[in-house]
């Protein structure tokens, strides 16, 4: 229950700035063009807080926080007193009319950048791009990767990050092949090639690294206990923090992953736990308690987490910039995550990325929650990732997002005169219809991971 209010603080938190400063964009430009705005409401719904400025302007902060709104004076909504029709949005040139709606996402791609900036300014923590192990028969095994060797450059892109090789690995979807640059444990590079021909993201959250058989690099887990979850068959085992497992059922158990699947395995069944507790060993009785897995199939829980070795030296780095480097790589940044987004929506319309991958606002909502947990820096990352999104997907032509009435404006401008308003209508209803499908299958989605 405390996760679901953490999540839910977090994610009102988070929309609720990328919605003011999607908002304000199209409020700031709008007041530059002369037009007269009405309110400018975070929210949706019954007013929890308003106020008004000097321009009479109101300002309100809604019950229902998924979304918000920018109202202008507007003739084809309400009456527009004469002596204030030169205010009104619609009377307008095409082109102020355009650049007012345009300027919600370009909001949205502006502050990314400034994000981004900032999270380079504080400094980002990262891991080297070490492959841990290769999957046996996968892609990555046929291009002769191999374990230990530091991924440096895929395509034309260079790698620092594991981040930086999952970008480059989902720009080279639809491709025949893509070039991977290696470098082995004695610093040689060596130039793989990968095969991505047919390769598509069409399972439900597996990573792209992972369908293509690379496992990252991380230190092991040991079999040394450094938390017990509360009310687990562990607990009520009376298993203690630091205790070291050392054998189950007489079997010595050589690694932690043996001991996972062991317990899964293992629900309702009485297992005997050998364990070195201080300097002695104890002989522990424990029931892993039962629980359903993504896939519906029962297995063994005990509720542990193990103590994790340190990270061997040099595979950890904080790299942090000033304020010019910093908003270069910000809007670098930035620029590959609008490109990228672009080509995520070919790749599902294409079928190279499976709608299941979709998510909606519960799973914004987790990703919040657990950014907010992990920092500043985390958070700042999960807002521009977020916010570039946002924008992306108010381009969409979609009649009723900015995108829809940008094509509306553009076709006016060339036809030099509007489109019908039938015609507009139509479209309006259509695209409603559309979102409100996207909408109620990025739920299912989200849903369904939970």
């Amino acid at each position: 229950m405390l996760d679901f209010f953490w999540n839910l603080g977090s994610f009102i938190l988070a929309l609720g700035i990328l919605v003011a400063i999607h908002e304000y964009g199209h409020f700031w430009v709008a007041r530059k063009m002369g037009v007269k705005v009405l309110r400018f409401s975070i929210g949706f719904g019954k007013p929890l807080l308003k106020w008004h400025d000097k321009y009479n302007t109101e300002y309100v902060i809604a019950a229902i926080p998924l979304g918000g709104y920018v109202k202008m004076l507007d003739e084809r909504v309400d009456e527009v007193p004469a002596n204030e029709r030169h205010l009104s949005f619609n009377a307008k040139s095409v082109q102020a009319r355009i650049a007012i709606v345009a300027a919600g996402p370009m909001a949205n791609f502006l502050f990314a950048i400034v994000a981004l900036a900032a999270m380079y300014m504080v400094g980002v923590q990262s891991v080297k791009p070490v492959v841990g192990s290769i999957t046996e028969g996968s892609r990555a095994e046929q291009a002769g990767i191999m374990p230990s060797q530091q991924i440096i450059k895929i395509g034309d892109d260079n790698i620092a990050t594991w981040q930086d090789a999952t970008f480059a690995l989902m720009s080279s979807l639809g491709e025949q092949s893509v070039s991977v640059v290696v470098r082995t444990e004695n610093y040689q590079e060596q130039t793989k090639t990968l095969n991505v021909d047919g390769w598509k993201l069409d399972q439900q959250d597996v990573p792209p690294l992972s369908s293509l058989g690379i496992v990252p690099f991380r230190p092991q887990a040991t079999l040394k206990i450094a938390a017990i979850t509360k009310d687990s068959a562990a607990e009520l085992a009376n298993l203690q923090v630091n205790d070291t497992i050392v054998a189950v059922n007489g079997e010595t158990i050589s690694d932690w992953q043996q001991l996972v699947n062991l317990i899964t395995q293992s629900a309702n069944k009485s297992l005997q736990f050998s364990v070195k507790r201080q300097d002695s060993i104890k002989s522990v009785m424990v029931t892993p308690k039962s629980r359903m897995n993504d896939q519906g199939i029962e297995q063994g829980f005990l509720g542990v987490a193990p103590v994790v070795q340190s990270w061997p030296e040099g595979y950890v780095e904080t790299r942090s910039y000033g304020p010019l480097d910093s908003i270069a790589r910000g809007t670098q940044e930035t620029w590959r995550l609008i490109t990228l987004s672009f080509d995520m929506i070919g790749n599902l319309i294409t079928g190279q990325v499976s709608v299941k991958n979709l998510s909606g606002p519960v799973g914004i909502a987790v990703g919040a929650g657990t950014s907010v947990s992990y920092g500043l820096v985390a958070f700042l990352s999960f807002l521009a990732l977020i916010s570039v999104n946002l924008g992306v997907f108010n381009l969409l032509p979609l009649p009723v997002l900015d995108g829809g009435h940008l094509m509306y404006y553009i076709i006016e401008l060339f036809r030099k005169k509007p489109v019908s308003e039938k015609t507009q209508e139509f479209g309006f209803k259509v695209g409603a219809l559309l979102l409100i499908f996207l909408t109620c299958f990025a739920l299912f989605n989200d849903v369904s991971r939970l």
